[in-house]
């Protein structure tokens, strides 16, 4: 039987290319979307590419309908994509705000992942991909809660793969850097656009992780992501602070 893949957030951007790639490689690809308008964009970008996608409409904010959707597709493999990013300082978010970031970007994967498992169990073992950002590495002015999510993601998904390697369930990040998705973490840094990945790029790598015999538990995609990752242990933190003050103009 063909295994399923669910990919969260799949009618543009990352989510889409990844469902895209998923279904390339031969997968049973299926994504979730917010709206019966979504899911025909979908369709119409699966068309075009020569490949079969399917949609399910989810909110991953809501419980109830998580926890339908995952017992209905019972999904070998979960990509958790669905997210967005809120470009503010920090003292101009308040606490609903906060709060709301923190439920899709960190609780709403989890709660994802933690459906799945008795499913992954049960077929013997199971992928999870969550893609996060180099923003779950390292932290740059004006993304302040998006980034505290991120290292949050990073931080429990860390402790999930260890808690389920035992059952053959691999849970790999997934730490990209810039790229073209028209989201605002990506507008604020365009002075990183000669360095920037491609959707495309980052879902092959999500593939990767999808195929690969022992798959990794981070997977840094750009060559910013990979600078950035490198060089700031190292980097004296005034020095960095400096730098990132003057590119944003603070």
């Amino acid at each position: 039987m063909t295994k399923t893949v669910l990919t969260t957030g799949a009618n543009s951007g990352l989510g889409l290319a990844s469902a895209l790639e998923v279904a390339r490689r031969g997968f049973r690809s299926v994504g979730s979307v917010r709206s019966p308008e979504k899911a025909k964009q979908v369709a119409v970008a699966a068309a075009a590419a020569g490949v079969d996608v399917e949609t399910v409409q989810l909110d991953v904010d809501d419980p109830t309908r998580c926890a339908a959707v995952i017992d209905e597709l019972r999904p070998w493999a979960l990509i958790n994509n669905a997210g967005y990013v809120d470009q503010r300082r920090v003292e101009d978010v308040g606490d609903e705000d906060a709060r709301h970031q923190l439920e899709t970007l960190v609780v709403a994967p989890m709660r994802l992942a933690r459906l799945c498992l008795p499913h992954m169990r049960e077929q013997g073992g199971g992928r999870i991909v969550q893609v996060s950002s180099i923003s779950g590495l390292v932290t740059f002015p004006m993304l302040g809660w998006y980034q505290a999510a991120k290292h949050a993601l990073e931080a429990v998904s860390d402790a999930l793969r260890m808690e389920v390697a035992g059952d053959g369930i691999s849970v790999s990040l997934i730490e990209p850097g810039a790229f073209p998705s028209g989201s605002a973490e990506h507008e604020a840094y365009t002075w990183l656009r000669p360095l920037q990945s491609s959707a495309g790029q980052v879902a092959d790598v999500i593939g990767g992780a999808l195929t690969a015999r022992v798959p990794r538990a981070r997977y840094v995609v750009g060559l910013d992501a990979r600078l950035n990752s490198l060089s700031a242990p190292f980097t004296p933190t005034l020095v960095r602070d400096a730098a990132l003050r003057y590119f944003n103009k603070l």
